[in-house]
């Protein structure tokens, strides 16, 4: 499986494409497909949120757990979905969120491309799922691999937010630096544990964060219109 990702990621990340977990992660990801087994989203896609947001780009980073593992939902940036597809629930809560936040009116498109456009790095920490089974790429490999990310992020980047929803997001904090960056945590937004998300208030905080720091701050409406 060839890997086709934006220069910039490319050339950080040229060396953990070489080393043996992710050779085993493309071996796995191909005898699935040729297994006949559905993979999302499409392989054109899975690095998605590497092509719209650049690493030199970067201004906020969210990270979500794996695609979403329905027909025609994922298509490579974590929580957004065509604009052809219903909202799913834990982005209905996104938009309530953002509502209460900054008065954002929910949207009825959930494609979040216009995010990205503005520096918004929309990362899952497993970047494959075979359909209806989620989590069934889990501890394949794709964990070690959005580690490095972060830990190149973390690194050489400075005064980034990170954002992290729900405990398998958590988990990527151990790589951050803290010192250099924001990191802001809650539950994850799926109707499971709202409760422990509703009221973060992380759009407005990100925004303060940026704007001490001289950046743009994002624009959080979902069309750019």
């Amino acid at each position: 499986m060839e890997v086709l990702i934006e220069d910039s990621w490319k050339c950080i990340l040229s060396e953990e494409f070489e080393k043996p977990y992710f050779t085993n992660l493309k071996e796995f990801l191909v005898n699935e497909i040729t297994a006949g087994k559905i993979i999302y989203p499409h392989p054109k896609n899975i690095f998605r949120a590497f092509w719209e947001c650049p690493f030199s780009a970067v201004k906020v980073v969210i990270v979500g757990q794996d695609p979403y593992h329905t027909p025609k939902m994922a298509h490579g940036l974590c929580f957004s979905v065509p604009e052809t597809e219903p909202l799913p629930p834990s982005l209905k809560n996104i938009y309530k969120e953002l509502h209460a936040d900054l008065g954002i009116e929910p949207c009825k498109t959930g494609n979040l491309e216009y995010w990205a456009s503005q520096g918004v790095f929309l990362l899952n920490s497993v970047l494959t799922v075979q359909k209806g089974i989620p989590a069934s790429h889990a501890g394949k490999g794709w964990e070690e691999f959005t580690n490095k990310v972060i830990k190149e992020l973390s690194e050489k980047r400075e005064g980034l937010v990170f954002i992290l929803w729900g405990n398998y997001a958590k988990k990527k904090g151990e790589h951050i630096n803290r010192q250099k960056h924001l990191v802001l945590e809650s539950g994850h937004p799926s109707p499971l544990s709202v409760r422990h998300f509703l009221g973060c208030k992380h759009f407005s905080k990100t925004n303060t964060y940026l704007k001490a720091r001289g950046k743009t701050e994002i624009q959080w409406n979902i069309s750019k219109n």
